[in-house]
């Protein structure tokens, strides 16, 4: 698939670097040259510096035969008039803009036909504010990630020493939870894969995902480790767009602070938000963070612009006895470094990003991509078409699929039923599969296997 991405910024760059390991024809078109540079000197893809909204520099770029165009840069309107020229003056087939102000958002018209003709409108920090809103919500999770319209979850654990999982094989949760269905689709011990059996023996420090259905996430998660009190209180250190969002999104059912250093920006929080405490301060002050208790504070939520100031406060949060600490890190060499050590979650927007574009340029019907692991490993929800003739997943049980190795299928479902399979469950055509790849360049024969033969058309 040939491919245009406009800006190098850190969403550009970190779908460039997964698209192109997938054999794509990629080019990315930025104004800042030294970043193209750096883009290409780590990456096999093509460069051009020059302005995104241009027609000249798009048609440069190559628009006229591209099939589909990723325009990310930092602004909206540059975004949405890429996508306008694309579609008006090259019939581009596909179009995505990266699109940041509510004000488009909120309005689903200036992006049809007839004004922007933007396809798929993706907006990194609104997708960031429902992630991190999940895991407080969920406290002992990792990650917490949704397939079939939110009817199944896929759940991250670390197992602990003296947890009921740890010492016992995985055959033991069925016996442990006999009711409520769930199923382990893949184990991490020490970054390192290791495909679940039932024979498999849970160590302390294993990161543990399992599947289950939306409804049964917290029974699942008091019977594999020991359950954090409920959520109450949580700080926000940063008050742009995600740490006002989630803000927002939280003081109606939290007890939400927000620390941000510029006092206009303050002033604005203080205006917009009805029920959080807003305080101008900086977030790497251990006297402030004293003086506002921050050991009482359940979760703390590190979420400016800077990834040392969010290291470094996270880790005074900790220190100061703060029970959950989370830090935004936009360079993804700091988040394998910090994550699971103090620091409890390392997020990095462009790889909570990620997966919402993925899903439109998988081959095969994708209907969701969540990308884990710092994009080691991926989740996708793919659904099953043809017959037991024209497909090789249609009227099939699990044990007689041809899954790759390191690829396990977690669940399906059908209408709105959520199945929890086993070796002998059967796949029916029109069932949403959710499959987990525990290594990325198994993703293309996973979407083979649920391509149909010609035959079927």
């Amino acid at each position: 698939m040939k491919i245009l991405i406009l800006g190098a910024g850190q969403v550009g760059s970190t779908v460039a670097e997964s698209l192109v390991s997938e054999a794509n024809d990629i080019t990315v078109v930025d104004t800042d040259g030294e970043k193209l540079r750096q883009l290409q000197d780590r990456l096999d893809l093509r460069t051009l510096t020059g302005s995104a909204s241009h027609p000249s520099t798009l048609e440069q770029a190559g628009i006229a035969d591209t099939d589909m165009l990723l325009a990310v840069t930092q602004s909206d309107e540059v975004n949405m008039v890429a996508c306008k020229l694309a579609a008006s003056l090259y019939n581009t087939p596909t179009r995505i803009a990266r699109i940041r102000a509510s004000d488009y958002l909120n309005r689903e018209e200036v992006f049809n036909a007839d004004n922007f003709c933007v396809d798929f409108s993706i907006c990194p920090e609104q997708i960031l504010t429902e992630y991190i809103t999940k895991l407080i919500e969920f406290p002992e999770a990792l990650q917490v990630l949704e397939f079939g319209d939110g009817k199944v979850s896929l759940v991250a654990v670390r197992a602990f020493e003296g947890g009921p999982l740890v010492g016992n094989p995985l055959s033991f949760l069925r016996t442990h939870m006999p009711q409520v269905e769930t199923r382990v689709a893949a184990i991490f011990r020490q970054d390192r894969a290791i495909i679940p059996e039932g024979s498999t023996v849970v160590q302390d420090g294993d990161e543990i995902f399992f599947i289950a259905a939306t409804d049964n996430i917290r029974s699942v998660l008091q019977e594999m480790r020991r359950m954090d009190k409920p959520s109450k209180r949580v700080m926000i250190v940063g008050g742009g767009n995600i740490g006002r969002r989630l803000g927002k999104a939280l003081e109606r059912d939290y007890q939400v602070k927000i620390i941000e250093y510029n006092k206009k920006t303050c002033q604005k929080l203080a205006g917009e938000l009805t029920n959080t405490l807003v305080l101008n301060g900086d977030g790497t002050d251990e006297k402030l963070m004293h003086q506002e208790n921050v050991g009482e504070v359940d979760v703390f939520c590190a979420l400016t612009n800077d990834d040392e100031n969010n290291i470094m406060s996270a880790l005074l949060a900790k220190q100061g006895g703060a029970r959950k600490v989370v830090a935004l890190i936009n360079r993804s060499a700091y988040v394998g470094l910090v994550q699971g050590g103090k620091i409890d979650i390392a997020l990095s927007p462009a790889q909570v990003t990620i997966g919402s574009l993925l899903a439109y340029v998988r081959q095969g019907d994708v209907a969701v991509v969540h990308s884990l692991r710092r994009g080691a490993a991926e989740a996708l929800e793919l659904i099953a078409h043809g017959d037991r003739q024209s497909s090789r997943i249609v009227g099939r049980r699990i044990e007689e699929i041809d899954l790759p190795k390191g690829a396990t299928i977690g669940a399906l479902v059908r209408g709105d039923e959520v199945v929890i399979v086993h070796h002998d469950t059967v796949i029916e055509a029109e069932d949403h599969v959710i499959v987990f790849v525990t290594e990325k360049k198994m993703v293309k024969k996973v979407e083979k296997l649920f391509q149909v033969n010609l035959g079927f058309f």
